[in-house]
């Protein structure tokens, strides 16, 4: 059973937002004030909530819940979906008796669909009645869309003043190429904290984990992760080290997480371990890291179980990366595919076929001998992939 912070509770309601009558609406409450910190999508279409969240977090250092509902995106939307979702957040705020602005709002589903807003309000009472009853797996569960199951985890940190704990949930499995965070993720914490130190630290954490994940290459509109620290376990920071700890246990949670993710992308095999070094530069690193991971050619080659090192080459030669191709190493699960400007002479498919049986795929890149690293996690692509989207509006 995951280790939940003190201080939360959890409720999940079948608002009829979806066809199949699934539960489909969560909230998770703070019992006290929570220092709040979110990322979000850096794509120019950004959702609704997005848009209000934002708005929120800019100008209140605090919040009491977190309220996201599966189905319909509420994204490109126009001046109706602002209101539309002020008017959900209202909802929830009336029956739990805080102020609207204390809650923040999320939404997944197609985009350009409008809320049910008949569907909130009488879904709404019950949802808030029932707080208490669910566990941080139903409310993974409620938000979920093409994911094949929940992704949730938590994790124990002991400071030097006694034991915190970070918790969170995240759903995605399509669309998932985050310039900020993921699709939809809640970590939350109970940790006593100021607001801007944890700001620091989620953004951080991000940048380590979600922000280093592809399965399609598409940034979605409606990317929002919030974090939610309340002190509910009157343990704080008091040094250096207390503060590495407690980022290391963010930067764990919210990198399982991201495992999650990339194992559960759209149909999905494989998780393909990028990692680059000895690049000029981080910046060339990542070209490479980002341009391998997206590449349609590579990752259905993943899927075919095929060392196809022609592909990584293709693809590192049009990252922008500035590097010597004979100085180029590339490796796969340990096997030395391609070095000094050409294949090696080994017998990849006897090599690779028990390691292509497994679910992690190791790639490892080296450009040279530069500072320059960087880590990717990317699905493979199949034929599964494209049923999915082929079909998701119908």
């Amino acid at each position: 059973m995951t280790t939940i912070p003190k201080g939360y509770r959890f409720s999940v309601a079948s608002a009829g937002f979806r066809k199949s009558g699934r539960i489909d609406l969560a909230l998770v409450v703070s019992d006290r004030p929570a220092q709040a910190a979110g990322v979000f999508t850096l794509n120019k279409f950004k959702a609704a909530p997005v848009l209000v969240g934002e708005e929120i977090l800019a100008g209140t250092a605090t919040a009491r819940a977190v309220v996201i509902n599966s189905g319909q995106a509420n994204a490109c939307t126009g001046d109706e979906g602002v209101a539309n979702c002020r008017e959900t957040m209202r909802l929830v705020s009336g029956k739990l008796g805080v102020e609207a602005v204390e809650i923040l709002p999320a939404s997944t589903g197609v985009i350009g669909v409008h809320l049910k807003m008949d569907c909130w309000e009488k879904a709404v009472p019950g949802l808030v009645e029932g707080l208490g009853q669910a566990s941080l797996e139903d409310f993974a569960k409620a938000i979920m869309t093409t994911d094949k199951y929940p992704k949730f985890t938590g994790k124990t940190v002991t400071l030097s003043k006694g034991d915190v704990v970070v918790a969170g949930v995240a759903k995605g499995a399509g669309m998932i190429c985050p310039n900020m965070a993921t699709m939809l993720s809640v970590v939350i914490c109970d940790a006593a904290l100021d607001v801007q130190t944890w700001r620091d630290m989620l953004r951080s954490a991000v940048d380590l984990t979600f922000n280093r994940v592809t399965v399609d290459g598409d940034t979605s509109t409606n990317d929002t992760l919030y974090g939610l620290a309340n002190g509910a376990s009157g343990v704080g920071l008091q040094n250096s080290d207390d503060r590495d700890l407690l980022q290391k246990g963010l930067v764990d949670v919210l990198g399982q997480l991201a495992y999650l993710l990339v194992q559960d992308g759209e149909g999905a095999t494989k998780v393909i371990h990028v990692r680059v070094t000895g690049a000029k530069s981080a910046a060339d690193a990542e070209k490479a890291a980002r341009t391998v991971g997206h590449s349609p050619l590579v990752k259905t080659a993943i899927y075919g179980k095929d060392a196809n090192w022609g592909r990584i080459v293709a693809a590192l030669g049009r990252s922008g990366a500035d590097f010597a191709p004979e100085e180029v190493m590339v490796e796969m699960c340990g096997v030395e595919l391609f070095k000094n400007g050409r294949p090696t002479e080994l017998d990849f498919d006897a090599l690779l076929k028990e390691p292509f049986e497994k679910t992690d795929i190791k790639l490892d890149i080296s450009l040279g001998s530069g500072p320059g690293s960087y880590t990717l996690l990317a699905s493979d692509l199949t034929h599964e992939y494209i049923n999915i989207n082929a079909d998701y509006r119908s």
